[in-house]
């Protein structure tokens, strides 16, 4: 239980840190959060368009088209331009919670597969850190790219950068943590 829990919590952290850096030191994210000097007059319309929170596709179509309709509206819209928003009516900053949960769910994370791990016999570094790398590879392609795929993400790249960094951080760690022999 001791080696599942500090390795968890080890873990978590190396990942939480790299997750840290990768938006904010490194700003490996900023294709996926570029400026406009016109945000505030996209803002003002956009309030003035939006009656809740929400996700927006446009175009899109709405509930109960029929599949004639939207694959002529797709045609349609075929090489002209296209967006998702991600609309809030209130931006709630609230970083002392946000960074608390990120952090527990990081560690929630490894601790799941620190389980799985734990279970391999013979363990040994290179299996644990494999198994790591690929647990980034999996995050990535489950997620990230699956996204990317439907809807380009400008900054995948840096999507998979985390991915591999931090699982192969953790990787790391859990297979030296892990085959380390109990104290006499």
């Amino acid at each position: 239980m001791k080696k599942l829990a500090i390795g968890s919590i080890v873990g978590g952290i190396l990942i939480f840190i790299w997750q840290t850096l990768s938006w904010t030191m490194f700003d490996l994210h900023r294709a996926g959060q570029e400026y406009t000097p016109k945000q505030d007059s996209i803002m003002s319309y956009l309030n003035s368009q939006f009656a809740e929170d929400g996700s927006y596709l446009l175009p899109s179509f709405p509930k109960g088209t029929s599949r004639e309709e939207m694959e002529k509206q797709m045609k349609g819209s075929a090489g002209k331009p296209w967006m998702q928003i991600q609309y809030h009516k209130a931006m709630n900053v609230n970083m002392g919670a946000n960074i608390f949960r990120g952090l527990i769910i990081d560690i929630i994370m490894v601790a799941l597969l620190c389980w799985i791990l734990m279970r391999i016999h013979p363990a040994s570094f290179a299996k644990i850190f494999i198994a790591c790398f690929l647990t980034g590879v999996i995050v990535f392609i489950n997620s990230p790219y699956t996204i990317h795929i439907w809807y380009g993400k400008a900054d995948i790249d840096a999507h998979l950068a985390d991915a591999l960094v931090s699982w192969s951080l953790c990787g790391t760690w859990l297979g030296w943590w892990l085959n380390r022999r109990a104290a006499a």
